[in-house]
């Protein structure tokens, strides 16, 4: 099996930064940051871990901007998502697990289209 490299887009790694910054002195936030780090070693076990969304929910916002064809879907603790797709490297032989995004529930909703 190809090795899975994980890589987070430059929205993800603002969210990222931005719990690393609250962790200090917040649970949730502490909570959020360690099942990220637990997920992205699950993902790097098996590219399919997270729940694969159908291709009709894909946000176009991804489409446009990353030209993806597949999105996973991955819960964190504290109702947070994590959403990425899988790619290939062009100059490595490797499976690219691109983080989108590392939202809240409130957002994932309005993301989807989903009503309170």
């Amino acid at each position: 099996m190809k090795p899975v490299k994980v890589v987070l887009s430059p929205e993800a790694e603002e969210a990222y930064k931005q719990l690393n910054g609250l962790a200090a002195n917040s649970k949730l936030e502490r909570s959020i940051l360690n099942s990220i780090k637990k997920k992205v070693e699950l993902i790097k076990m098996n590219p399919h871990y997270g729940n694969p969304m159908a291709k009709k929910l894909i946000p176009k916002e991804y489409a446009l901007r990353y030209g993806i064809t597949n999105l996973f879907r991955v819960e964190l603790s504290g109702f947070w998502r994590m959403l990425y797709t899988l790619t290939n490297d062009e100059t490595e032989v490797v499976i690219v697990a691109f983080v989108l995004d590392i939202i809240d529930h409130k957002e994932y909703d309005r993301k989807f289209g989903y009503k309170s």
